[in-house]
């Protein structure tokens, strides 16, 4: 997979920061409604904005990235609903994901060709960095085992496309 052509975009850096930077430290397990809601939003806007790069891209790489996301996160969505009707859990969103990831959205719907690519991929390497986070933390100390259990099955495909991203992203 070749990275992106690196130009100097502000929004590139914004969106990495207007994301979240739980990764860079432990985070603890979201209690379980918290949980399905940053799943769901996370799933909401994988396939979003891999929509939106696969009409907006005429970077192959971009648009085979988006297309795998999209694949992706509609099958993990499914998984979460049974695993959320299993647990009897109610679909809580985390505040504080939601309004990074609809601005990142609306920035994304506004920009073409390098500067997309470019911001498109610096918004997945921050999603997907989050997501590890979050799975990761809820895999090991989730409250819920039906919700555990989705947490450790999709946490492979997240440490997967994470890679994935960070080749998108040029590394990083």
């Amino acid at each position: 997979m070749q990275p992106i052509a690196r130009r100097s975009v502000l929004f590139g850096v914004a969106a990495l920061s207007g994301l979240s930077a739980t990764a860079a430290f432990a985070v603890n397990a979201l209690p379980d409604a918290r949980f399905v809601g940053f799943a769901q939003e996370f799933n909401d806007f994988e396939i979003a904005s891999g929509r939106l790069a696969m009409a907006k891209s005429t970077n192959e790489n971009v648009r085979g990235f988006a297309a795998r996301m999209v694949a992706d996160q509609t099958e993990a969505a499914q998984y979460l609903s049974k695993a959320r009707q299993e647990a009897g859990v109610s679909y809580a969103p985390d505040p504080a994901n939601a309004p990074g990831w609809t601005a990142t959205l609306q920035r994304l719907n506004v920009l073409q060709g390098v500067e997309f690519d470019t911001a498109y991929a610096n918004a997945q390497l921050a999603a997907h960095i989050d997501a590890n986070a979050q799975y990761g933390a809820y895999s090991q100390d989730g409250g819920n085992g039906a919700l555990r259990r989705y947490a450790q099955g999709q946490l492979p495909k997240v440490q997967q496309n994470l890679t994935g991203a960070r080749q998108l992203a040029g590394g990083r």
